[in-house]
């Protein structure tokens, strides 16, 4: 199937051109980019919500209690379950798709698990870029599930417009992982399983913690207590999503947040080319030659990085 057949297709939302594509991207297809380029286009329309926090949290029962309800309202749902813990089976997650069964068979809703085979790095561009894929498929909401507070987790959520942090009762480590950067991004904070003990004193330790936070808008960070195995406070927390919404799009907020993105993927793009056309073998093998007789010589690697800069400039004739 060509790029541009494909475009057409995953466009009109058939669910095994949107898979071929986000394999094409997860698997660095060399007919990755030229999709990519194709269906930004299509891009913008679906609002992306990001889940995280630590393991055993149920954010997938919570994903999956969200997606029932945004499909009650007749929405379209792509979620994108990243689990970077787990390179060869996709662990839990892929357990947790089992548990959606009933999800699967639904033609409203698309399920993916990115596991990290191995590298980290690309993992939050990969998923990042499948959301874009999803949004171009024309679904209405986009759910990134992330787990743990890792640098690529982190990235994950940033993507979203609207970040969902969930914590239970016993996880007292959980207000120490909120201080590790999820405590920047996060724009609702939800206590689930909080039908068990501890419940109130973990909301009151969460709030604790947020009177100290630096606010980025005038935002009101609320904490929704919510049992998703049974669905309780679930409609509450889809309440305060929607009403995040509609603040960031009432202050502008939706609008300078996205251009930002948009500037921090433009950026992202421009140094992955430079460093692509950088290290070419000559500059490979003048670095080892360098490093090679480092021993022998007074160079530092401020020095070797200026020399390898320099040769760049004049082979493409810049300087």
């Amino acid at each position: 199937m060509s790029v541009v057949e494909l475009v057409d297709r995953l466009t009109k939302g058939e669910f095994r051109a949107l898979s071929k594509a986000i394999s094409l991207v997860e698997n660095e297809h060399p007919d990755a980019e030229q999709l990519l380029k194709k269906i930004y286009k299509f891009t913008g329309k679906a609002y992306k919500i990001g889940i995280t926090g630590p393991p055993g949290a149920g954010k997938s029962t919570l994903v999956f209690q969200l997606t029932k309800l945004l499909r009650n309202e007749n929405k379209k749902v792509g979620i994108i379950a990243v689990d970077p813990t787990s390179p060869f089976t996709g662990g839990s997650l892929l357990g947790d798709r089992v548990r959606m069964s009933d999800l699967t068979l639904d033609e409203g809703v698309f399920i993916r698990s990115m596991a990290t085979r191995g590298s980290l790095g690309g993992l939050s561009k990969k998923a990042i870029e499948a959301g874009d894929i999803l949004d171009a498929g024309g679904f209405e909401y986009i759910i990134f599930e992330t787990v743990g507070v890792g640098q690529s987790e982190l990235d994950i959520v940033k993507a979203a417009d609207t970040v969902v942090v969930v914590l239970v009762p016993e996880s007292g480590d959980s207000i120490q992982a909120m201080k590790a950067g999820l405590m920047e991004i996060a724009d609702i904070f939800v206590l689930n399983k909080s039908d068990r003990e501890g419940a109130d004193v973990a909301v009151n330790a969460i709030k604790s913690v947020l009177s100290f936070r630096q606010r980025r808008d005038e935002w009101e960070i609320e904490v929704i207590k919510t049992v998703a195995s049974t669905g309780a406070g679930v409609d509450s927390l889809l309440e305060v999503i929607k009403k995040h919404r509609d603040f960031l799009i009432k202050t502008g907020e939706f609008e300078r947040r996205r251009k930002e993105k948009l500037k921090l993927k433009i950026k992202e793009i421009v140094e992955e080319k430079l460093r692509e056309n950088f290290w070419t073998l000559d500059r490979e093998k003048m670095l080892d030659e360098k490093v090679g007789s480092i021993e022998n010589s007074h160079l530092n690697p401020i020095e070797i990085a200026e020399e390898l800069i320099k040769h760049f400039y004049k082979q493409n004739s810049l300087q």
